[in-house]
This record gives C-alpha cells, sequence and structure tokens, in this order.
C-alpha cells in the first residue's frame, strides 16, 4: 500500500458547492454561498463530495492544502451546514425501528431470497464489477476503523472495553501486516488497482461519498455517540454473511488470493465481533445512558438507508451492463457500454 505523507490530491469538484470548498482550502476562493448550499441536492454529487472533503481534514487531507484548515471556523460553519442538510434528510428519510431490539432483529436475520450486492457478485458478479466494487468501497477500508475511533474518547466502562477490543482486531491486533486495510490494499493489488489512499474518490459515486460520510458525521459528533454505535453494529451484524459471499464472489472470478483472504478474515472476525458489540458495547452503552436507545435504533436504520441507496445505484448500473462509478476505471472500458 503506497503511503503520501502529504495526502492524496484534491479530487475534481462536482458543482458549485464542492468546487467552492476546494478553493477555499487552496486559498484561491471563497466558501459557498448558503443559498448554493440550501440548493444542492443532498445525496447528490456536490453535496456530497463537499462533505467528504471538509471531513477527510480530520484524516489525512489532501497534497497542498494546509493543516490549518482542519480548524478553520469560517470552514466549520460551512461544514455544519453541510452535515445539518445531511442529518435532516436522514432523519426525515430513515424508517426508524421502535426500539434497538427490533431494529438489530431485522439484520440479524437473512433474508431467504437475497437479492443484495453480495448475492449478486457471488451469484453472476463479473470480474470488472468486482474491480468496481473494490475502487467504490476503497474509499473506506483503506481507512477502516477511523471512523469508528472517534467515538472512543466518548464511551466508557464496558461499552469503552468493548469497542477497544473489536478496534484492536481492525488494527491487526498489533501486527501491521494483519491491519485490515492493509489487507484491503492487498485485496486491490490482486484486482490491479491502485493501493494510494484516496486514489478512487475521482470514481466514487455520491451513493459511496454517503456512506463514509455517514460514519464521519456520526464519529465527529459526540451528541451522535448512540448514532455512531448503532451504526457500528450494523457494520458488524451484516458483515460475516456478507463477506461469506464476497468471499465466493473472489473465488469464482479469480480474483485472487489476497482478495478473497480479506472477505475470508471478515467471516471469522466480524462473527466474534458480532457478538462483542451487541453485548458489551451496545448493552453497556444502554445500561449507563438508557436515553440513548433512539439514537442506537436511528443509526442501525440510517445505515441500512445509505447502504440501500449504493446497492441501488451497483445493481442498475451493473444490470445495464453500465460502470457503476462517477469515473470509470481506464481499463474497464473494454467491458462496459
Amino acid at each position: 500500500m503506497a503511503h503520501d505523507r502529504q495526502g492524496p490530491p484534491l479530487p475534481r469538484a462536482r458543482g458549485t458547492v464542492s468546487a467552492a470548498v476546494e478553493a477555499h482550502l487552496l486559498g484561491t476562493g471563497p466558501l459557498p454561498h448558503d443559498e448554493d448550499v440550501a440548493a444542492a441536492p443532498v445525496y447528490g454529487d456536490d453535496l456530497q463530495l463537499a462533505l467528504y472533503l471538509c471531513y477527510e481534514l480530520h484524516y489525512r487531507g489532501f497534497a497542498g492544502v494546509s493543516p490549518d484548515r482542519e480548524w478553520d471556523p469560517d470552514l466549520l460553519r460551512t461544514r455544519a451546514a453541510l452535515e445539518h442538510r445531511f442529518l435532516t434528510a436522514l432523519r426525515e428519510d430513515t424508517p426508524v425501528h421502535d426500539s434497538v431490539d427490533d431494529a438489530l432483529a431485522e439484520i440479524l436475520v437473512e433474508p431467504v431470497d437475497g437479492t443484495g450486492v453480495s448475492h449478486y457478485l457471488r451469484e453472476k458478479g463479473e470480474l470488472w464489477q468486482v474491480r468496481e466494487y473494490a475502487a467504490q468501497r476503497s474509499l473506506y477500508h483503506l481507512k477502516e476503523a477511523d471512523p469508528h475511533a472517534w467515538v472512543l474518547p466518548r464511551l466508557w466502562g464496558r461499552a469503552k472495553a468493548g469497542m477497544a477490543a473489536v478496534e484492536f482486531d481492525e488494527y491487526g491486533g498489533g501486527r501491521p501486516d494483519r491491519v485490515h486495510a492493509r489487507l484491503f490494499a492487498d485485496l486491490m493489488t490482486d484486482l490491479g488497482l491502485e493501493t494510494s489512499y484516496g486514489h478512487y474518490l475521482d470514481a466514487g459515486s455520491a451513493e459511496m461519498l454517503a456512506t463514509v460520510n455517514l460514519m464521519s458525521l456520526f464519529g465527529l459528533h459526540r451528541a451522535l455517540r448512540g448514532a455512531l454505535v448503532g451504526h457500528f453494529a450494523a457494520v458488524e451484524i451484516t458483515s460475516s454473511p456478507g463477506s461469506r459471499r464476497l468471499a465466493e464472489a473472489m473465488r469464482r472470478t479469480g480474483a485472487g488470493p489476497a482478495a478473497e483472504h480479506f472477505y475470508d478474515e471478515h467471516v471469522e472476525a466480524d462473527a466474534v465481533h458480532e457478538q462483542v458489540v451487541r453485548h458489551e458495547v451496545i448493552g453497556g452503552l444502554l445500561a449507563e445512558e438508557p436515553h440513548l436507545a433512539p439514537d442506537v435504533a436511528f443509526g442501525i436504520d440510517a445505515t441500512g438507508h445509505v447502504e440501500d441507496r449504493l446497492a441501488e445505484r451497483l445493481l442498475a448500473y451493473w444490470q445495464a451492463g453500465r460502470s457503476s462509478l462517477h469515473t470509470p476505471l481506464p481499463s474497464e472500458n473494454s467491458h462496459i457500454s
């Protein structure tokens, strides 16, 4: 996995709002006007990229952008406006269960006639679609577990201990070669993809950006710690069966041994993590702060909402023989119309 201490280059802007944010980051122009933020489609490319740019300053930043921009008060005000639009839409558009138990019950049961992305890739996916899936997911997996780590200082007792235990596994249990971001970079190498952090930001669809923005939104706000725990639970509970199908897809398409290993690793690890998250992290949090139960349920259900939107895009484009990426992979052009 290539490492760039300067961060990845800024991506191409996707509209007025993201262009203004980039100009401000480089010191070449003003931030977007309030009316432009208000007019941008909330799940669209422009708003989601602008929000992603703001959040990425808290991770590795961008080449040519001063680290001081992380706490730029004007930029933080713009980020708050973008967040308000995103969070408001999530609360309006997400059907939320009445209780945490009800929310968990729905994702603990695998549908008999699964029609999701992992089912599609396992049963009929082609190698070019597997490569696209990896390029999309690289926006998260090359910083896997980082958005969830923000919540650790906001927990205590059983919840903190359980969360730290799972995060320790995600970071390789002290072994750099087993860090899950490292394993995903190895998967990308098998698939002939670039492994540098943020390389596929231009390619990632708005729906993929929204899934990563959701994690950062929940993780960076103490008031949303319950939602972050809910999100984490949704990821860990659904990961093991989904990873089993994706491992089979890697084998069927000849993706390579490292690609197979990444998902095989998650089948085993996340089956254990599921128990820890349910009983220690959620159980511990609600024992201390029972008033956060609605937020935990919201986090679970909002995760399903953004993941469903991503799945709808991937399947619609792939079934039509088209690239799902905002910018198709160069080597894919011979495979798509």
